[in-house]
């Protein structure tokens, strides 16, 4: 069987455990429907039980379609860093994105006190978090494409990146040290994350932020693939390093910036799922990995969320805690598994 022919079965075989955990995502839940109704349902946009309806149609059905862009955004994130520094414990939230949010939404929540007043009042309500977290991000992506500019060394972007990190992390530390009760525990269930609370218009916008990261995503896919063997070797291609690194920081930060500011810091996704392409596939090649890591992120994600829902229980697990465990394992396995990581 040929190299091509292999990878066909395999993204097929992908394309079908993706669609059946797509379905068992609509189906299984505090409420368990039928695969033949949730089939129904989504054919002709009725039924007779009209409970089954609303929570296929206006919770599920959006829940699992955030699943999929949070997981497809997020790996293909990851496999962008991973071999933008070469390095392969590189993750989506590298260039200290999610840090960023995580500080717009301490400023909202527990720091309102330190913003104008008419600022502060426009903030309470629903968007408010959604607004926060956008704009942390956004802080963070100009700076590190201000950085991105003085510096020629790809490397010392990832180190610059840590920095911001620990700094809005020290930040985020003293506001909670005077942040009430309440306002800790409103930001500790943001940063658990929840694939559930958008309405359609939310997941619409969503759908397309994402659609455009993956299509910047997709015009770097050869420079990438020289970058693997190292920037001498890259340039003696004619690949503009410089570039390539600013498309894939825009790409990166538009695909994991949108995804937190929605739906919270999701954990291991970006990091893990790119190693998991590369074992499976048996390749480096990026036109390959992309779909490969597009399917697999979104599997993934969707199997998370199954699981989060504890089907036939009437609680649920925050969706981070559920990617921490299935995900650290696997990243330890690889970082053991040396051979395995490229």
């Amino acid at each position: 069987m040929s190299t091509s022919d292999k990878n066909n079965k395999l993204y097929l075989t992908l394309f079908s455990v993706l669609v059946l955990a797509f379905i068992c995502n609509l189906a299984f839940g505090n409420v368990m429907i039928p695969f033949s109704d949730v089939c129904k349902i989504l054919a002709t946009q009725s039924h007779e039980k009209s409970t089954w309806l609303y929570i296929v149609l206006d919770y599920r059905l959006p829940k699992a379609l955030v699943a999929i862009l949070t997981g497809v955004g997020l790996s293909i994130s990851g496999l962008i860093m991973q071999t933008l520094f070469r390095n392969p414990l590189a993750g989506p939230y590298v260039l200290g994105l999610s840090s960023g949010a995580s500080l717009g939404v301490a400023i909202v929540i527990m720091g309102s006190f330190l913003l104008p007043s008419f600022i502060a009042d426009f903030l309470v309500n629903d968007y408010g978090i959604l607004f926060g977290a956008f704009f942390g991000s956004l802080l963070v992506l100009i700076l590190v494409f201000f950085v991105a500019s003085k510096l020629k060394d790809t490397m010392s972007i990832l180190i610059v990146g840590l920095m911001f990190s620990s700094l809005t992390s020290a930040i985020i530390n003293v506001l909670t040290t005077f942040s009430s009760a309440e306002k800790l525990q409103k930001f500790t269930f943001w940063t658990l994350g929840s694939l559930g609370n958008l309405n359609k218009n939310q997941v619409a916008l969503l759908t397309i932020v994402v659609l455009v990261g993956l299509l910047i995503s997709f015009t770097i896919i050869k420079p990438l693939d020289g970058l693997l063997l190292g920037e001498n070797y890259a340039r003696s291609l004619g690949i503009s390093i410089k570039k390539t690194r600013n498309i894939s920081i825009l790409a990166t930060s538009i695909l994991a910036g949108t995804i937190t500011a929605f739906v919270g810091p999701i954990a291991f996704v970006g990091l893990a799922i790119p190693h998991m392409s590369k074992l499976i596939f048996q390749t480096s090649n990026h036109k390959i990995l992309f779909m490969a890591t597009l399917f697999l992120g979104a599997i993934t994600m969707l199997v998370c969320d199954l699981i989060s829902q504890m089907p036939g229980q009437s609680f649920t697990i925050p969706i981070n805690a559920v990617t921490s465990i299935l995900g650290a394992p696997v990243v330890i396995w690889l970082i053991i598994r040396k051979k395995g990581i490229r």
